[in-house]
């Protein structure tokens, strides 16, 4: 399964960006999928995830109430809409998905089969 996330970009404190991760493979709409995020310096951190067929989802406490996780699974697709950006979400984005099916592990980068390439969000103050 390869995965490629598009999106990114350099966005202003309150400003809105919709990353996207596109599948190779139409199996996917069988897979857990999420998004974490590494800014420079510190480890990977758990943003959302998804259940496979969109029933589901999960936040970090730092996105709450201002990021959406949603697919398309006919375009084997999961996105991420941000919303009200502040300074502290710039980093880059990654996804990934072949997640194990114990949503108490889906928080953890270790649950993940397969990761994209990640885009880079960059917000100003």
């Amino acid at each position: 399964v390869q995965l490629q996330a598009s999106g990114g970009g350099l966005v202003q404190a309150g400003d809105s960006l919709r990353l996207s991760c596109a599948a190779s493979v139409r199996t996917f709409g069988s897979s857990y999928t999420g998004w974490f995020r590494q800014a420079p310096g510190k480890e990977r951190e758990f943003v959302a995830y998804i259940y496979w067929n969109g029933g589901g989802a999960h936040y970090g406490d730092s996105v709450k109430g201002r990021f959406t996780i949603s697919r398309d699974n006919a375009k084997s697709t999961v996105y991420l809409q941000m919303n009200s950006l502040k300074p502290e979400d710039t980093g880059v984005y990654y996804c990934a998905a072949g997640g194990a099916p114990i949503t108490r592990i889906l928080v953890s980068s270790t649950a993940y089969a397969y990761w994209g390439q990640g885009t880079q969000v960059t917000v100003s103050s």
